[in-house]
């Protein structure tokens, strides 16, 4: 099993709440959830969300999901994971509170 994660506000989390699915704050535009390796995470925490609060780290098992997964080459030259679909919840590991 590889885990991988996505990194997200409480309040943007509990827009599915009811639902059995999640999808990103920019999913609509770049039809993708962005995503990180174990080693990649802390990079984005401090690249992205340095100095927010309220985030949550979401454990994915990426043998369970539903849509298609693929690394793309990102602008430093490093491959990211991205989900090309709907995360579904059940391949949700674990709901870490981080700040």
């Amino acid at each position: 099993m590889a885990t991988i994660y996505h990194v997200t506000t409480k309040a943007w989390w509990a827009k599915f709440e009811s639902l059995d699915y999640y999808e990103s704050p920019t999913f609509n535009e770049e039809t993708f959830i962005h995503l990180s390796t174990t080693e990649q995470v802390s990079d984005v925490l401090e690249r992205y969300y340095a100095g927010q609060v309220d985030l949550l780290k979401l454990h994915i098992d990426s043998e369970k999901l539903f849509a298609e997964l693929k690394y793309e080459q990102a602008i430093n030259n490093e491959f990211f994971p991205h989900l090309f679909g709907r995360l579904n919840k059940s391949a949700i590991l674990e709901v870490e509170i981080l700040s």
